[in-house]
């Protein structure tokens, strides 16, 4: 088993309601929600939502405050229209914009937003990086 590899993000949410909201109101679909957590489904992995109180006390160090926007979760498309119409539907379901997509520097097109805890994605298209077409990404040949 590779050890390069992420199976399960969970992201500390001050309220678990208003969080699973903001997903399924960017399309998300729950897989799984038990007392407490909610599982979505990725490609070959999971996204979690989770108490803030909870998740501390679960790492061991109960009453922590934990931070959020030091990381960046990101989506990459395979055109521009679709980085518009993800930020689009971001926004639309109660996200911040950070910043809005454009051309970069690198050569591909991308913007920002925070989700309503905090938690910063990415949207982007990166020319040099193609996608399957599950949407799944395998970096290049160098």
């Amino acid at each position: 088993m590779t050890p390069q590899r992420v199976t399960l993000i969970t992201l500390g949410v001050a309220d678990l309601a208003k969080a699973r909201a903001f997903y399924e109101g960017w399309g998300w679909r729950p897989a799984r929600a038990p007392d407490g957590v909610v599982f979505f489904q990725m490609h070959g992995a999971v996204l979690a939502l989770f108490g803030l109180k909870d998740l501390a006390a679960d790492q061991g160090r109960p009453g922590a405050a934990l931070g959020t926007g030091a990381v960046a979760l990101a989506q990459n498309f395979a055109t521009e229209a679709e980085v518009d119409a993800a930020f689009a539907g971001a926004l639309a379901a109660g996200a911040t914009g950070l910043k809005k997509p454009q051309k970069v520097f690198w050569g591909g097109y991308s913007g920002y937003f925070s989700d309503p805890d905090g938690h910063v994605w990415e949207l982007a298209m990166n020319p040099f990086w193609p996608l399957a077409d599950d949407g799944s990404l395998t970096l290049p040949e160098a």
